[in-house]
């Protein structure tokens, strides 16, 4: 039997053993994939135990990203580009590490709104760990202005930096000059999500007709930018999607079946996450 797992701290709440289950059971694969709690000063010890482990691989989520990037030595150019891993495979007992969170972005929006590549320019707002694979993943795309918005300008300026000259960084204040010429805007941020600053939540009546609105969040599924976004008639994808594409490359590398994200494997992370 071949084994995976997600790991991270606390590790409760991952959708991921749902996620694999299905496709473990869908295809009839002899496989188990499994939740396993690991206190971040246990973390590093865990990656150096994994070639010889029972495992073949897994995921990396919270908040141990980072520190699988800062441990592996051998990555893939998204987990380069990103400075995180969330995926892990051994070859020839060496423990590999990638970043799939970018082609899950990309995926989705091919699935839903697949003219969205067709876009020059995209927003991003914020500019946390989430921001650095959207970045990369629009970038890859071929756009050729990304602007980042944040609360902080430092930390948009930080991002905008690491990703060089198609990237610029901008003030939150700067968002009604900006969003008119837009195409694809991404929301990485809890704007708009109980307990957050209601007047941060951006007009969205200034969007071209044919602007393209994301949002990473899938819980709620409409998050209260897209419910904004909807009401004034734009084209919305929401984030369950990354959730599922983000995890095929993994379950591939591991099991050999390349799975596929269908409405059932929708419905049911959906039906489970309520």
């Amino acid at each position: 039997m071949k084994k995976a797992f997600v790991t991270g701290w606390p590790i409760s709440h991952s959708k991921s053993p749902m996620l694999h289950g299905f496709w473990i059971d869908h295809y009839g694969i002899n496989a188990s994939y499994e939740p396993l709690g690991v206190e971040p000063e246990n973390f590093q010890k865990f990656l150096k135990d994994l070639p010889n482990s029972e495992f073949v691989g897994g995921n990396v989520t919270i908040p141990h990203k980072e520190i699988a990037f800062e441990n592996l030595t051998k990555l893939d150019d998204a987990a380069k580009a990103i400075g995180a891993v969330n995926t892990l495979w051994i070859e020839s007992e060496i423990l590999c590490g990638g970043n799939t969170d970018a082609y899950g972005f990309s995926a989705n929006l091919d699935e839903f709104a697949p003219e969205w590549r067709d876009g020059k320019t995209a927003m991003v707002l914020g500019a946390g760990g989430a921001s650095r694979a959207i970045v990369h993943s629009l970038l890859e795309a071929g756009f050729e202005k990304i602007l980042i918005v944040n609360r902080t300008y430092e930390r948009a300026q930080k991002l905008a930096n690491q990703f060089g000259d198609n990237c610029s960084a901008h003030n939150w204040a700067d968002l009604p000059d900006l969003m008119p010429r837009t195409d694809l805007i991404v929301n990485t941020t809890s704007i708009g999500m109980a307990g957050t600053d209601a007047s941060m939540m951006p007009d969205l009546s200034v969007l071209s007709d044919n602007t393209i609105v994301t949002d990473i969040v899938y819980s709620p599924l409409e998050t209260p930018f897209l419910k904004s976004a909807n009401e004034r008639g734009l084209k919305t994808v929401d984030g369950l999607g990354m959730l599922l594409h983000q995890a095929v490359p993994g379950f591939e590398k591991w099991f050999g079946i390349r799975p596929d994200v269908t409405p059932q494997l929708r419905k049911l992370i959906l039906e489970l996450s309520a």
